[in-house]
């Protein structure tokens, strides 16, 4: 085996190849890197953080509602879920076929999307038909029908997915993992409700959920494009200033995932899924960063991180491995997954753990600290930055986390400052306690 030294050089190699491969095409995106983000307030107060660009001439609007599928009520699961399909269904006097065929006609392409913390949004447009596209936006949000023929067409599509999945081995673990690690808390149950839960939905139910949820003080926005601030703060009025000021959510208790279950999805199957979740850490704790570049040393780069080396590399074991820091509203998690070979899985298994034992114990090198600094601050560009759409959802995060306006001018100095004691603090704090594990396939008869 390789001792850590070189291990250190040959991630340090790999890191400078990939840097180099960044900045061939870093150039155009670092005049995005610097842009300009105006905070934009309506007459009415609705805020927005606006980026002019008229490079091409595309407006790109992305929106969220604080709540999302935590405020289905018990027993009518997927109730969130329900709803964002039905907003281009029709609205105001428009039926679902006349909404759907004006929203042709302008070009505009419009999607929502419940996810646990929030309801989302967005709508892309051509700037000369902004006018119409944000007509018909303002219509959906607004005044949707929730009419019972969409309704009962968006709930059989829903219904095939929930019957597809009750035969598929991971979609049952997965049901069986939330339950593990969180027990009664909203965040165990499915997004898309169940079977019972749905058929239990009807058209008051969903006026009911959005007059809840859509409502200007949960609201955040971001928007990208050929739109100046002016004409922004009227279009902003237009389409949301008419919701109720205060939301009326219910509340949500923050939790701790359960550690040290293990949860075991028998399937004779050739191959085996395995997962682990360890502690995670707040978005807004003050070691978040270093808890970051941890992450990314032990299984958060492809090719350079020690899973990766080796689980794959060295060993051949698995196609992929990695680690992620899930961070959700009212939990937070370190999640590590892969798969391998059934026959395999405990050798896979115990392999993993042995590579978290050593990082929670003595950290990452400074050489690997410094090259994942590097790649960091210069990866983000690509993957937050690219598009007028991956810009506006980067800044609709930012919103969310509550990272401030100028987080993208000081990121790189907030990880810049981090120091080899404190990933190593971090480390230990996260990965030194026995996690949860998943094991989705034939039985391992042990933790490995």
């Amino acid at each position: 085996m390789r001792g850590s030294a070189d291990l250190g050089k040959w991630r340090v190699a790999l890191a400078t190849l990939l840097l180099a491969l960044l900045f061939l095409i870093l150039p155009p995106l670092t005049a995005r890197a610097a842009m300009n983000i105006q905070q934009v307030t309506s007459p009415k107060g609705i805020t927005a953080w606006l980026v002019e660009d008229y490079s091409v001439p595309i407006i790109a609007i992305r929106f969220a509602f604080d709540g999302g599928s935590t405020q289905d009520p018990e027993g009518k699961e997927g109730l969130a879920n329900l709803m964002t399909g039905l907003f281009d269904e029709g609205a105001g006097d428009l039926d679902s076929e006349a909404f759907q065929a004006k929203l042709d006609e302008v070009g505009a392409e419009m999607s929502f999307d419940a996810r646990r913390d929030g309801t989302y949004g967005s709508m892309r447009m051509l700037a000369e038909q902004r006018d119409g596209a944000f007509d018909l936006l303002g219509m959906a949000i607004n005044h949707p029908r929730f009419d019972q023929a969409p309704i009962d067409r968006i709930r059989s599509q829903v219904l095939s997915g929930i019957i597809a999945n009750e035969r598929d081995p991971n979609t049952i673990a997965q049901t069986k993992w939330l339950r593990a690690i969180y027990g009664t808390h909203p965040y165990s149950r499915p997004d898309e409700g169940t079977r019972q839960s749905i058929a239990t939905i009807m058209p008051a139910d969903l006026a009911v959920f959005h007059k809840a949820n859509f409502a200007r003080g949960g609201l955040h926005v971001a928007v990208v494009g050929a739109i100046d601030a002016e004409t922004l703060k009227q279009k902003l009025d237009a389409v949301f200033g008419d919701l109720p000021q205060s939301q009326a959510l219910a509340p949500v208790a923050d939790v701790d995932p359960k550690l040290g279950e293990l949860v075991e999805v028998d399937y004779d199957l050739p191959q085996t899924s395995l997962q682990l979740a360890y502690p995670g850490v707040n978005r807004e704790a003050p070691d978040f960063f270093a808890a970051a570049l941890m992450n990314e040393i032990l299984g958060g780069s492809a090719f350079t991180s020690r899973l990766y080396e080796e689980v794959r590399e060295k060993r051949g074991l698995a196609y992929s491995v990695s680690s992620g820091l899930v961070d959700h509203r009212h939990a937070n998690a370190l999640v590590v997954t892969t798969a391998t070979r059934s026959d395999r899985a405990a050798e896979t298994l115990a392999l993993v753990r042995k590579v978290i034992k050593e990082m929670a114990e003595q950290g990452p090198t400074e050489a690997e600290l410094e090259a994942t600094k590097k790649y960091m601050v210069g990866a983000y560009a690509i993957s937050n930055l690219d598009s007028s759409s991956s810009i506006a959802a980067t800044l609709l995060e930012l919103q969310l986390d509550k990272l401030g306006i100028d987080y993208i001018q000081r990121r790189a100095a907030l990880i810049d400052g981090v120091t080899l004691d404190q990933v190593k603090a971090v480390a230990k704090k996260l990965l030194s306690p026995e996690p949860s594990i998943m094991v989705v396939g034939p039985a391992l008869g042990g933790k490995g």
